[in-house]
């Protein structure tokens, strides 16, 4: 097993893609993976991978596609329409068990493929009430992760505790600013860069753009 390698769980989004870079940052060799489960909009893939082979990073695409079957959701079922939870409950776009799996075979094929640590972009601070995405969760699955294959593996959460605008900071750190903004999908509709504007996603990852932005400026002004 090498220490210095390393899978990264990646969607093509901005959180994913700061994750892939601070990723290259800190290791010797790094694998993404991707996980297809008749979401949405398909383009995701097509970005992960436009991505991967543009920054030289071999790229694996596992068929999940079971989960959409057992979850019906925003994220899976075009009838479905994407929104905030209400009085309390999650988004439409909550999947079921979706961090659970996607760790699972992430950590399976980073056994395979010799590497030691696996990165996720999930994050408490700005985690529309999702779970899965929860820092307890996350030790919990490691441990968990662990026992289940009598390994040591590290999963790293370089995000957790950033909102949008920090996660903005950090891209711009590793000198991804603008491919992040340029390059990623993070819009529920399928729209590249700064996306539709409109949906949950957008609105999450504007808003911490123009607090970066606003930040920055007084900071050099």
């Amino acid at each position: 097993m090498e220490k210095n390698k390393a899978v990264v769980v990646f969607s093509g989004g901005q959180d994913s893609t700061t994750c892939l870079f601070w990723a290259l940052e800190h290791y010797d060799e790094v694998e993404a993976v991707t996980f297809d489960y008749n979401q949405r909009h398909n383009q995701e893939i097509q970005v992960a991978k436009e991505i991967a082979d543009e920054l030289k990073v071999k790229h694996h695409v596992l068929d999940m596609s079971l989960l959409s079957q057992l979850a019906p959701n925003a994220l899976t079922r075009d009838e479905i329409e994407v929104k905030d939870g209400e009085d309390g409950g999650l988004p439409s776009t909550f999947v079921p068990g979706r961090n659970l799996l996607f760790l699972s075979f992430a950590t399976i094929l980073a056994k395979q493929v010799g590497a030691k640590h696996v990165i996720t972009g999930v994050c408490e601070t700005d985690f529309s009430g999702y779970p899965d995405c929860r820092d307890i969760f996350i030790k919990s699955m490691n441990v968990t992760l662990n026992l289940s294959m009598d390994d040591q593996f590290v999963v790293h959460t370089p995000l957790m505790w950033l909102d949008k605008a920090q996660t903005w900071e950090l891209a711009d750190q590793l000198n991804a600013f603008e491919y992040v903004r340029e390059k990623t999908l993070t819009c529920y509709n399928g729209v590249r860069g700064d996306g539709c504007g409109e949906c949950p996603a957008c609105t999450l990852r504007r808003n911490g753009l123009e607090a970066y932005i606003g930040q920055k400026a007084g900071v050099n002004s």
